[in-house]
């Protein structure tokens, strides 16, 4: 757990520095622990956005399963992080132009027998990309999701299918996140009780205006980021305005720690079985 005096210092901050004080669904992100995201499933020991993956990820106790998602030809969502299959199956071509029928044929696990030997399972031959509905229906709500919407026009479909389980009012049981502010906006508009997560990738040090933050605070809960451009203040100035900052990716136990001394709320990681070593502050 967190010191809760952190809590109390954002508090003091966000009153200090004027910043917005709107209701938004915050409060299920920006809280007193340190959350572990299981970076497309446990994907340094299982084909990637794969059930097996997902699997180890819930039995090495994450709190989320993070699910990147493409539509096929017919705007079913898969599991998938690349516009294309060809890194991840024995297939090529843009998942959006392939029906699900021929995605379904694909293997998803052969590559990763063979980009890691030491750790394959020889069962991974017969992986196959789940779509977002199989997933839903194979672990229902007993695990959290945190879903990317990899490009805007997906939003109906994936609000209908947390609809359809129950999942939109269940509180931190999702968490979607994008790069793309539109696709936040639109998700905002359809489910505004659903937590949002601004994406941003920065090739230098991160920073944010006050401006930006207060234009953020309007549809998101907080931001995610990539480790190693983020540093404290960004951290604080974030908190400031009751966002939550999310870092990725931090596989070493050396940088989930830094990540953890420097303020962030969770990393997002290929090893979800690590945690930093929780220190209470006086």
């Amino acid at each position: 757990m967190r010191n809760i005096s952190l809590l109390f210092f954002c508090l003091i901050l966000v009153a200090s520095a004027g910043c917005e004080n709107q209701k938004t669904a915050t409060a299920f992100v920006l809280t007193e622990d340190f959350i572990i995201i299981a970076h497309r499933g446990a994907s340094a020991y299982a084909p990637e956005h794969t059930l097996p993956a997902y699997d180890l990820a819930v039995k090495s106790g994450a709190d989320y399963i993070e699910i990147d998602l493409q539509m096929t030809k017919e705007g079913e969502l898969i599991a998938l992080h690349d516009a294309e299959v060809d890194r991840t199956t024995n297939g090529s071509g843009l998942s959006k132009m392939q029906t699900l029928d021929k995605i379904k044929t694909l293997d998803a696990g052969s590559w990763f027998n063979e980009q890691y030997p030491q750790l394959a399972d020889r069962a991974y031959e017969s992986v196959e990309i789940p779509t977002l509905e199989e997933i839903f229906q194979h672990y229902g709500k007993s695990v959290n999701y945190y879903i990317e919407t990899k490009s805007p026009g997906m939003e109906m479909k994936l609000i209908n299918l947390l609809r359809k389980y129950s999942l939109v009012h269940s509180e931190s049981k999702v968490i979607i996140q994008s790069f793309h502010s539109k696709s936040l906006r639109k998700i905002n508009q359809l489910e505004p009780g659903i937590p949002l997560i601004q994406l941003y990738r920065y090739s230098d040090k991160a920073r944010l205006t006050d401006r930006e933050l207060m234009s953020l605070k309007k549809y998101a809960a907080g931001i995610g980021a990539n480790f190693g451009k983020v540093d404290e203040d960004y951290i604080k100035k974030a908190h400031c305005h009751g966002l939550a900052v999310h870092l990725f990716t931090v596989n070493t136990d050396e940088d989930i720690q830094q990540a953890y001394e420097i303020g962030a709320d969770g990393v997002f990681t290929d090893y979800p079985e690590k945690r930093p070593r929780i220190r209470m502050k006086k």
